[in-house]
């Protein structure tokens, strides 16, 4: 058995309370240090729970969260059982979902309602969205009437919307009362967030009114009542607005946290910037992820998820390539006429595909951003065409010298050189036309655009190139 005074001299740790410094945990690479991983890889098998609760308690939720993650799954399941009520449930929000559920199935629900009570609303939920109807029923029932009713109405918001991420611990108050009546509750009540920037203002149904940042009442005499200081809510959310509109208006206003309202303009939540920087990460990992047709894809899934992941994409790419096959078979006579076409079309196929996925990949992120919309469309629209045209010609001069060069046929040359601004050209508009078709139509362009500009280009491609050397050919 290891000696746990071996470890600690193996790794340096913290001499006063609270998160680790990253140099004591992490390597220069940015991954967690392997004498660490080591020793408390050492720590679970000698069930060393003194070690585990001195080196790994103290470890902020991400940091813990990517140990979980570096860890296999029998260390995992044996380091949350040897931690106990000591560890960090708010972990499991910075892990992959097959990790988490993977922790969350081994452990009863009695246990887990323990620990989601003593979670922030929004962390709580996060949790629970991902478990069984009946597994959800049943840790819900066991927790406090109030916490109850306060996830209940989160879950109830549809996935992926402001309601789904909102915090529904907030403070709210009266416009009547008192700076000093707002401070006195705020150091007397129990029930209130951890940590906070805004309070906000209601009437008697609880409708939004307006909220005052907490920097202002520190430096508001304590009888100045709240309606004077208050500013008008300009900036609510609607619970059911997609959370990535939501994280833009984060952005657009530079806003710390934002009142979430119903349907009746009634203050149900308040959505922070921790939150949002949270959707931005999950939107943009999201899109490029689609892009690449690999969907929601985890790096913690199994072989058989991943498979029935990528499969149906990649049975969908096999039918435009067979789609593109057969643009060539209308063109065998004239590839067997000459070889050299064989050699040469991968190339106006191969340019059209690249720039049609660089023109693609500025539209469906300017698409999702919202920077390009119905107002700018025509003058983008111009702008990659001529992007592409530029481009077509500049590349057809340096394919054509070097094909004409290579086969001692100038002919050739200027047949693929044709090819080549018509496809460069075919494959600019395919890249800002289609993403803008399928967003107008409902469409989600980032998992639909790619497949579809591939074709576009590999079609045209073909076509122009195999198309011009057999009218060439015609004439020789």
């Amino acid at each position: 058995m290891t000696d746990p005074a071996d470890r600690d001299e193996d790794i340096i740790m913290p001499q006063s309370p609270g998160a680790m410094d990253n140099d004591e945990i992490y390597g220069e690479d940015g991954s967690i240090r392997k004498d660490y991983l080591a020793a408390i890889g050492a720590a679970i098998a000698d069930r060393d729970t003194l070690f585990l609760r001195e080196h790994v308690v103290r470890l902020h939720e991400s940091e813990l969260g990517d140990l979980l993650e570096s860890i296999n799954a029998a260390q995992r399941r044996a380091l949350v059982a040897l931690l106990g009520d000591d560890f960090d449930f708010a972990s499991l929000t910075e892990v992959d979902e097959a990790i988490r559920l993977e922790i969350i199935e081994a452990l009863p629900n009695a246990k887990i309602a323990e620990a989601l009570g003593e979670l922030d609303s929004d962390d709580a939920v996060y949790i629970l969205e991902d478990l069984d109807e009946a597994d959800q029923k049943e840790i819900l029932a066991a927790l406090p009437f109030t916490e109850r009713v306060r996830l209940r109405r989160s879950l109830d918001y549809p996935e992926d919307t402001a309601g789904r991420r909102m915090q529904t611990e907030f403070v709210a108050v009266p416009p009547f009362w008192t700076v000093g009546q707002t401070i006195d509750y705020m150091r007397d009540e129990e029930d209130l967030p951890d940590s906070f920037s805004q309070i906000f203002v209601i009437d008697p149904t609880f409708k939004l009114v307006g909220s005052v940042d907490l920097d202002r009442i520190l430096r508001t005499k304590r009888l100045v009542r709240i309606e004077e200081v208050m500013d008008e809510a300009r900036y609510r959310i609607d619970a059911e607005m997609d959370q990535e509109e939501a994280a833009q208006l984060f952005e657009q206003y530079d806003l710390l946290s934002a009142a979430v309202v119903d349907e009746n303009e009634r203050l149900v939540g308040v959505l922070t910037i921790d939150d949002v920087v949270d959707v931005i990460h999950q939107e943009a990992d999201e899109d490029i992820k689609r892009l690449g047709g690999v969907g929601d894809e985890e790096l913690s899934d199994s072989i058989l998820s991943t498979v029935r992941s990528r499969f149906s994409w990649l049975l969908l790419n096999l039918a435009t390539a067979i789609l593109a096959s057969g643009v060539i078979a209308l063109f065998d006579a004239t590839i067997e006429q000459m070889v050299a076409l064989a050699v040469l079309m991968p190339i106006v196929a191969s340019m059209g595909g690249n720039a049609g996925t660089q023109t693609m990949t500025v539209t469906v992120r300017a698409l999702a951003t919202r920077d390009l919309d119905i107002y700018n469309a025509g003058r983008i629209i111009r702008r990659e065409a001529a992007v592409g045209l530029i481009n077509g010609v500049l590349f057809a001069v340096i394919i054509g010298l070097v094909a004409g060069a290579w086969f001692a046929s100038p002919g050739l040359g200027g047949i693929i050189a044709a090819a080549m601004i018509i496809n460069m050209l075919a494959a600019a508009l395919a890249g800002i036309l289609l993403p803008l078709l399928l967003d107008k139509v409902g469409a989600d362009p980032a998992i639909a655009s790619a497949v579809f500009v591939t074709t576009v280009t590999d079609v045209v491609g073909f076509f122009a190139f195999l198309g011009l050397a057999g009218w060439w050919l015609s004439f020789t």
